[in-house]
C-alpha cells in the first residue's frame, strides 16, 4: 500500500540537496518552485511517517493482546487512528494542480444588470480583498474602470502570498471563483423596492513567477498609449500615461491606466498579459481533458452561474458543491473560507474517483 511514496521520498532528498546549494537561491523563480515542491513533499513524508507509526502501534497492540487482555482495549482507538492516518495520506497523494502554489490575477466584470451589475462587481472586489486579508495575503489593484456610482465595469486585482506550501497557495483557493456570480437584491437605483437579478463575471489566472516562464517576442506586441479617463469618460490627467498592449498572434488585448506613469502601466499590463498567455497555453495543453478549472466563464448570462448571492434571504449558494448558508452578510465581508473549502473537498473527491476509475 502507498508504494508510490518511496519515489516521492527520494525526490524529497534530492530537493533537500538542491536547497542546500547557495547557487539555487540566485535564481528567485527556480528557488520558489523548488521550495513549493519541497513543502508539498514534506507534508506527504510526515503523513507517511504517521501512517507507518500508527500501523506499527496497532500491530504491536494486537500481538500483546494475545498475552494480556488489557492491550485489547487499546485496539479500537488504534484502529481509528490508523484509518484517519490512511485517509490523510490518501488525500495528500492525490495529484495536485501544479499551479496551486502560484499567486493570481483576478478580473471582475459587471455583467447583466447595468449599474447594479457594476455595483455588485465592486461588492465582489471588496469580498475578495477582505478574504485575502483574512488569509494574510497581499492585494494590489492593477486596473479599474469605475462608474459614476462607484461600481466597476471591469477591475483587475493581483493577490499574492508568501506561503511555500502549495495547499496554502492563492491559486489553490481562488481558482474556483472563476465563473458567473448571480446576485438577487433590491438595487440602490430601484425606487419601487423590486428585487432584481444581476450578474458579474470573474476570471482567475495563475500569475507567472518569472517573466522567462512565458516567452514573448517584442515584435509580436503592438503598444498604444492614450490619455487616462475616469468615470463617465472624463480625462483624469494631461499626459498619455495609459497603455494598451495587443499580443498580435493571439489577439489578447490588455489596457492599463491605473498608474500615473506610462512605465508602471506597461509593467502591470505585461504581468496580466503573461498570466493570460500562461492560461491559454495550459488550456491548449489540456484541451482534450474535461478539466473544470479551464472552463471558468463563457459568457455573462444567468445560465452560466456558479453561485447565487440572495440578499433578501441572507443566503449564499454555490451551485457546484451544493454549499448553502444563511450568512451572506459575513461572506461579503470576507468569510468565504467555508465556501472555498466545500469546493476543495468536491475537487478532491472527483480526483479520488478519477484515480479509482483508472485503477479499475
Amino acid at each position: 500500500m502507498f508504494e508510490s511514496v518511496q519515489s516521492l521520498l527520494a525526490e524529497l532528498e534530492q530537493l533537500q540537496e538542491q536547497l542546500s546549494d547557495p547557487a539555487i537561491h540566485a535564481d528567485a523563480g527556480r528557488a520558489k518552485r523548488v521550495n513549493r515542491r519541497y513543502a508539498e513533499l514534506s507534508r506527504i513524508a510526515a503523513a507517511y511517517s504517521g501512517w507507518r507509526e500508527a500501523g506499527d502501534d496497532l500491530a504491536a497492540a494486537r500481538e500483546l493482546a494475545k498475552e494480556d487482555a488489557a492491550f485489547a482495549e487499546e485496539v479500537p482507538a488504534l484502529e481509528e487512528r490508523l484509518a484517519a492516518s490512511t485517509e490523510k495520506l490518501r488525500h495528500l497523494l492525490i495529484p495536485r494542480d501544479p499551479d496551486d502554489g502560484r499567486d493570481v490575477i483576478m478580473e471582475i466584470k459587471g455583467g447583466t444588470g447595468g449599474e447594479e451589475a457594476a455595483l455588485f462587481a465592486a461588492d465582489l472586489l471588496r469580498m475578495y480583498i477582505h478574504y485575502a486579508d483574512s488569509k494574510g495575503w497581499k492585494t494590489e489593484l492593477l486596473e479599474q474602470d469605475q462608474t459614476d456610482l462607484g461600481g466597476y465595469t471591469n477591475v483587475q486585482l493581483a493577490v499574492k502570498s508568501n506561503a511555500t506550501d502549495p495547499a496554502e497557495g492563492v491559486w489553490a483557493h481562488l481558482k474556483y471563483e472563476g465563473g458567473v456570480h448571480r446576485v438577487q437584491r433590491v438595487p440602490v437605483t430601484e425606487s419601487q423596492g423590486r428585487i432584481q437579478t444581476s450578474t458579474a463575471g470573474v476570471l482567475v489566472f495563475p500569475e507567472v513567477d518569472e517573466p522567462e516562464e512565458v516567452a514573448i517576442d517584442q515584435n509580436d506586441l503592438r503598444i498604444d498609449v492614450f490619455r487616462s479617463s475616469g468615470p463617465g469618460g472624463q480625462s483624469v490627467n494631461t499626459t498619455d500615461s495609459a497603455v494598451r498592449i495587443t499580443h498580435i498572434p493571439t489577439g489578447i488585448v490588455v489596457s492599463m491606466q491605473n498608474e500615473k506613469s506610462q512605465i508602471q502601466n506597461r509593467e502591470a499590463g505585461m504581468r496580466v498579459l503573461r498570466a493570460r498567455l500562461l492560461a491559454k497555453q495550459q488550456e491548449e495543453l489540456a484541451a482534450a481533458e474535461a478539466d473544470a478549472r479551464h472552463s471558468q466563464i463563457r459568457g455573462m448570462d444567468r445560465s452560466e452561474r456558479i453561485r447565487t448571492y440572495n440578499f433578501p434571504e441572507n443566503r449564499i449558494a454555490d451551485h457546484r458543491s451544493g454549499y448553502k448558508a444563511y450568512n451572506l452578510d459575513q461572506v461579503m465581508n470576507g468569510a468565504l473560507e467555508p465556501v472555498v473549502q466545500s469546493l476543495i473537498a468536491m475537487d478532491e473527491e472527483e480526483r479520488l474517483a478519477s484515480i479509482g476509475d483508472q485503477g479499475a
